[in-house]
């Protein structure tokens, strides 16, 4: 398994408990996104960095994943593309997307931004926080203890 993570937008507060995660389970990771990105130090992590463009970073995780691969993202029509080639994907804030939830994930976003695009202004997500970066970790952990056998 290696671990993709998309750098774009990656919180501050998982850099730490990351690298961490990385390091304890000595899992091949690699940043992706289109300017430098320092996530830690690790002999596991290497950093790409790609043109400027909207789903530049997106399109090389994708290339490059492979099945039962793990991806670190935000974005729901990554993570979408990610279950479609029968990898993993795990939020910011801890939420595994899988087969049973992603559509409905996708299904909001879509709806989401079908409303600010006709002028709709809509709340933004909530700020981060150190629950969520807990939540994140909860779910890193159990996620890498389930599939050590593939690392």
């Amino acid at each position: 398994m290696i671990l993709y993570i998309d750098g774009d937008a990656f919180p501050n507060l998982l850099k730490p408990i990351i690298t961490k995660a990385i390091n304890r389970v000595k899992l091949k990771t690699l940043v992706v996104a289109n300017k430098k990105i320092n996530v830690g130090k690790s002999t596991f992590i290497d950093y790409l960095i790609v043109e400027q463009g909207a789903d530049e970073a997106d399109d090389k995780i994708v290339e490059f994943l492979q099945e039962d691969d793990l991806v670190i993202t935000a974005d729901i029509p990554l993570a979408n593309r990610v279950i479609e080639k029968n990898a993993h994907a795990i939020d910011h804030r801890g939420e595994l997307y899988t087969e049973d939830n992603i559509k409905q994930y996708l299904a909001i976003r879509n709806l989401m931004q079908e409303l600010r695009d006709s002028g709709e202004v809509t709340k933004g997500p909530a700020p981060f926080t150190q629950k969520d970066a807990q939540s994140f970790a909860n779910q890193l952990n159990m996620f890498l203890q389930k599939h050590s056998t593939k690392i």
